[in-house]
Parts: structure tokens; C-alpha cells; sequence
């Protein structure tokens, strides 16, 4: 199997970030399957689930930088993905998030691993800015940006994802 090379691994107290494996498409699968993907263009089946797995993949070669998956730092277990991400149409470089399954929702992994992405984002690519777009109704998205610190802009809408909300993140100077 050939691997990309030089995906970073970012190791926090509980979490690994590191680049998507084939491994991980069940898991990824599952969730876009599930009513659970709603908010980020699901529930898909599997061969437009593959489309976007891969979609994650290709941004990595591309751009040079995409979405972490989310790993359990223990089991190496996939739990989401996170990180930066900027697909061709995007207003503007976004740190993006997913948790895959309810069971590990409600336990601040992904502010962790947001957390961490985030930094990555400012030092290493060296973003001066980042928003999330966040449809309506998704909520728990919402007050994540917000503890995260960021604020609420603006409404966007384009023919793809329709409307969704435009949080701002403070900048690198302004986080801690």
C-alpha cells in the first residue's frame, strides 16, 4: 500500500491526528451512512462515501494539508476527522470537524483535536485566519466554534451546500 509521506502526527493528551488510512473507511463509511452526516452533505451511501474518504485523501496531495483523521491516542481507533481544509468553490480556508459516532460525542475530543488542528493551521501553514461553515441547525457545531472562541460573521450560500453559517476564529496572536 503506498502512503502519502509526510503527513504530520499530532499527539495530544488523548488523541492522535494523523493522516486518513483504508483502514479507516468503515468507521467513515458508517457515519456518512448514518443520519449523523446531515450537517456535512449525508447520509451517502458507500460509493459516494468512497468519493469523499478519498476527497480527504487528494486534498492532502493537492493542497498539501487536510483533515486529520481523529485517533484514539490508546487504540489508534478512528473516532473523526479535523483540521484544515480549503476545496476548490470554499470562501475561504476553514478548520472543519467531525465526530463519527454519538457514543463519543459530549466528551470534548473534538474541541482537543480542533485545538490542536487549529495551531496546526497557524504555525505551521501559516494561516493569519480560519473560519467553520456550520449549517443550520446544527447546533452542537455551533457552540463548539463559540468555545473555541469563535464568533459568528455572516450567513453563506452557494449552490452545493446551500445556506450555512460562517463562524470566525480568533487569529494566531489572540490564542494562547
Amino acid at each position: 500500500m503506498i502512503r502519502i509521506e509526510g503527513i504530520p502526527v499530532i499527539d495530544t493528551p488523548r488523541l492522535r491526528l494523523r493522516g486518513p488510512r483504508f483502514d479507516d473507511y468503515e468507521a467513515y463509511a458508517a457515519f456518512m451512512a448514518s443520519d449523523r452526516s446531515r450537517f456535512v452533505g449525508g447520509p451517502l451511501g458507500r460509493w459516494q462515501a468512497w468519493r469523499g474518504f478519498c476527497h480527504v485523501t487528494g486534498h492532502w496531495v493537492h493542497r498539501g494539508f487536510s483533515t486529520f483523521i481523529i485517533a484514539d491516542r490508546n487504540t489508534d481507533a478512528a473516532l473523526g476527522m479535523c483540521g484544515p481544509w480549503f476545496p476548490e468553490g470554499w470562501p475561504e480556508p476553514e478548520i472543519g470537524w467531525t465526530i463519527w459516532s454519538a457514543e463519543n460525542e459530549g466528551k470534548g475530543l473534538a474541541f482537543e483535536a480542533v485545538t490542536a488542528a487549529r495551531r496546526f493551521a497557524y504555525d505551521v501553514l501559516g494561516w493569519t485566519t480560519a473560519i467553520s461553515m456550520i449549517d443550520h441547525g446544527n447546533d452542537r457545531s455551533a457552540a463548539l466554534a463559540t468555545r473555541l472562541g469563535a464568533v459568528y460573521e455572516t450567513d453563506y450560500t452557494d449552490d452545493t451546500l446551500g445556506t450555512c453559517r460562517i463562524f470566525r476564529h480568533p487569529g494566531p496572536g489572540a490564542l494562547a
